[in-house]
């Protein structure tokens, strides 16, 4: 029988397929044990329900993208990375006040040994309709090796980081050689039950001229796309100026190509979402420099290092490392009302021409896509 510990008020949740009942007893007894003297959803300040919370299992990457991290990458020291057993206390807490939707991020989360046990005790909270989902994102890099158990875990979807079909841009933008590992996977991945997106970051001068070709390749295996603005995090080796381009030009691009209708189409990320009456396939633009889309945010993001983000673009963050490890758990709750207060409004990326001096110093790997 598998199960994880959770030390909060020092209960066990015992997790087995063997006993549906007790498990339902532990997990409603928690929940009710948790949150007598606050209200279980959360809302922050500006009305927003807050439902989805991404977390970064590990800062670490087996691939080096050059909009993302420099090649000589300084990872966190492990002692400082959250156990999984201190990651499920989190989730347990979050899942209490009314979290529905979990995604797994990184770095990329498959490098990090114990992610399967990881995910498959989250799972549980899914079978007693206490979750909705637990979606992935990855390079795609190790789909091949993982496919099948990702599928047994639970995971609903994944989202796969790809730039490129083109095996000299790929190396050129990763720093690696790994695209047949990448289409290889998600070739496998197809074969299971998962609902599969790609992710593609548009890069002046890298892939423009590309798009349109990824967009069809992705159609015809059944996928969606969504496209993405580079955004100031962290330190690169290159200019992140001379990398980003507007995803407002880059639809007037595609409109050239392709018949766009907007769709109402929606998933619990920022994608504004087109139909695409060639393929019946969608579109989702992602658009936090060029168009800002915080008045609809439903999320929140916890560092592998265990600090909260209210925002992606912003520093303030709340450090649950230290309650975790002081064992002082009855400041958790404290801690989560206080995020709701203090969420912001809106990012503060940037303004495109001063992003040679960018505001956010945390790398991208760090708090999670």
């Amino acid at each position: 029988m598998k199960f994880a510990y959770s030390q909060y008020n020092n209960r066990i949740l015992y997790f087995s397929n063997f006993y549906p009942t007790l498990l339902h007893f532990y997990i409603i007894t928690f929940v009710m044990l948790k949150i007598p003297n606050n209200d279980k959803f959360l809302i922050d300040n500006y009305g927003r329900k807050i439902d989805y919370l991404r977390i970064s299992v590990t800062d670490r990457c087996n691939l080096r993208c050059t909009y993302c991290m420099p090649e000589k990458m300084k990872f966190m020291p492990k002692k400082d990375i959250l156990s999984f057993d201190e990651m499920f206390e989190l989730c347990e807490h979050f899942i209490a006040r009314g979290i529905r939707k979990i995604r797994i991020t990184g770095g990329e989360p498959l490098v990090r040994k114990g992610i399967l046990e990881f995910i498959n005790n989250l799972n549980n909270f899914k079978n007693m309709n206490m979750l909705d989902e637990i979606t992935l994102t990855t390079n795609g890099t190790l789909l091949e090796d993982y496919s099948r158990d990702l599928e047994a875990s639970g995971i609903d979807r994944i989202n796969i980081s790809l730039d490129t079909l083109s095996e000299q841009n790929f190396e050129k933008i990763t720093r690696r050689k790994d695209l047949k590992k990448v289409l290889r996977g998600i070739d496998l991945a197809r074969k299971y039950n998962f609902k599969l997106k790609i992710n593609t970051v548009v890069l002046k001068d890298n892939n423009i001229e590309e798009i349109p070709e990824i967009i069809n390749w992705s159609h015809k295996k059944g996928m969606d796309i969504s496209l993405i603005e580079t955004m100031p995090l962290g330190d690169v080796e290159s200019d992140r100026y001379d990398q980003f381009f507007s995803i407002n030009d880059m639809k007037r691009k595609i409109e050239s190509k392709f018949t766009l209708k907007k769709s109402p189409h929606k998933t619990s990320g920022p994608s504004d979402y087109y139909k695409v009456e060639e393929t019946g396939r969608h579109i989702g633009f992602i658009t936090p420099l060029s168009n800002n889309f915080c008045s609809t945010c439903n999320r929140i993001r916890i560092t592998c290092t265990g600090m909260l983000y209210m925002c992606l673009g912003q520093n303030d963050k709340i450090d649950f490392k230290s309650i975790l490890r002081s064992k002082d758990y009855n400041k958790l709750d404290d801690a989560i009302n206080l995020a709701m207060r203090i969420k912001p409004e809106k990012h503060e990326f940037s303004i495109i021409p001063k992003m040679k001096k960018h505001k956010i110093e945390r790398h991208m790997s760090v708090t999670g896509g």
